[in-house]
């Protein structure tokens, strides 16, 4: 900004050219005056400093890493559950003492083969009871394998009604002889006749033909067997009648000796 002032100093050395040139001097004495001129006004000139930036160190912020804090996992133990064992009480099955001379069979009736001779005062235990029968599964101190004997024939000291009721196992299937190979069933009233095919056994290994089977008496349906003497008696007759809800039925095997054939299924008619 140029001040009233220094206008003055500006003004007055121009005005004194003017005036010089208005006389009339030389070209050259003009030349002359207007150079002292200028050098006058350039010395009375005061100098106005052009301030100069110097940018100002403006500290610039230091960035400052921010932690983030991760969670670590804190372990939780994983309690095992370690059971406590109470020791059970061992079951003690019951024993028997047979009483008279008798057999022991590999099923629940008199009709299944022989397994084992019984005399007075054998002993052993009591492992099961039948499904179908009152027969008693035994262990006998003198044989390795159990067998099937009627309640009657033995003194039981325990109780038999804690224990499970056994499935039959029958010896077999036969390696000697094979099943007959038809067998049929009619009706007459409540009659059922079963008729089926011989097979050939030799006389010593012949123990006939077994049928075990379900039917309906006075309605009760009830499980029976029924055995032949030989292979030559090929035909049974059973009672059959209607009322009740199960469905009668019948499994035919041959029997030899050793064992039992594979069981044939007998098309049992209905009521």
């Amino acid at each position: 900004m140029i001040t009233r002032e220094r206008m003055k100093y500006l003004l007055f050395p121009l005005l004194a050219i003017l005036l010089v040139t208005a006389c009339g001097p030389s070209p050259e004495e003009r030349m002359t005056l207007t150079a002292t001129a200028l050098t006058a006004t350039a010395a009375a000139w005061t100098r106005t400093p052009t301030p100069t930036f110097t940018p100002s160190l403006t500290s610039t912020p230091t960035e400052t890493a921010t932690i983030t804090l991760t969670p670590t996992d804190t372990f939780t133990p994983t309690i095992t559950f370690t059971p406590s064992i109470t020791p059970l009480p061992t079951f003690d099955f019951p024993d028997f003492t047979v009483l008279m001379q008798a057999h022991c069979r590999y099923g629940p009736t008199v009709n299944y083969l022989h397994a084992g001779d019984l005399y007075a005062g054998d002993r052993g235990v009591v492992w099961g009871r039948a499904y179908n029968s009152n027969w008693l599964f035994i262990k006998l101190d003198k044989l390795h394998y159990p067998c099937w004997v009627a309640p009657s024939i033995v003194e039981v000291v325990g109780d038999i009604t804690r224990l499970v009721r056994q499935q039959i196992r029958l010896p077999g299937p036969s390696e000697l002889y094979q099943p007959p190979t038809w067998v049929r069933a009619t009706r007459q009233g409540d009659q059922v006749t079963v008729t089926w095919d011989g097979i050939w056994m030799t006389e010593d290994d012949d123990r006939g033909y077994f049928i075990e089977y379900f039917h309906c008496v006075n309605g009760l349906y009830i499980w029976e067997t029924w055995s032949t003497p030989n292979q030559f008696v090929t035909t049974a007759t059973f009672t059959d009648q209607p009322g009740c809800s199960q469905t009668s039925s019948g499994l035919l095997y041959a029997v030899e000796k050793h064992g039992y054939t594979t069981p044939v299924q007998i098309p049992w008619p209905t009521p």
